[in-house]
């Protein structure tokens, strides 16, 4: 069975998440840390925001794939699909932007991605019966 769209979704979120951690890895290399931050607050922000995207984008990807595989149209899932991408670059951008404190983007970014785990959850369980 192929699942095109979960692959295209699944692909942009897998190279958002490798630029995240780029900027950690050169955070780090650049001050020579190790491990951690360092005790600056810059890369505990930088950090945060590549874990926050790994925390979120597997759950979504999964529903996703469920709802694929169990039929649902091409239009649902590009809106989503579309959502949650959009939805994860607005947090990185505005968790980083806002320096860790309250920032729109950061706010509309979460806000989206619960909406897409969240309507993904419910035509999954809908869709069980």
């Amino acid at each position: 069975m192929m699942v095109p769209l979960t692959g295209l979704y699944g692909g942009l979120c897998a190279l958002l998440i490798l630029a995240l951690a780029f900027r950690v890895v050169r955070f780090r290399r650049s001050e020579k840390v190790g491990v951690g931050s360092g005790g600056k607050h810059y890369a505990e922000v930088l950090i945060r925001t590549h874990a926050n995207a790994v925390e979120y984008v597997p759950i979504a990807l999964l529903m996703m794939l469920v709802a694929e595989i169990n039929g649902l149209s091409a239009f649902w899932l590009h809106i989503l699909g579309s959502l949650l991408v959009l939805g994860r670059f607005l947090h990185a951008w505005g968790l980083t932007a806002g320096k860790g404190g309250y920032h729109y983007g950061r706010f509309w970014g979460t806000t989206l991605t619960w909406i897409v785990i969240t309507a993904y959850a419910l035509i999954n369980i809908i869709g069980a019966f």
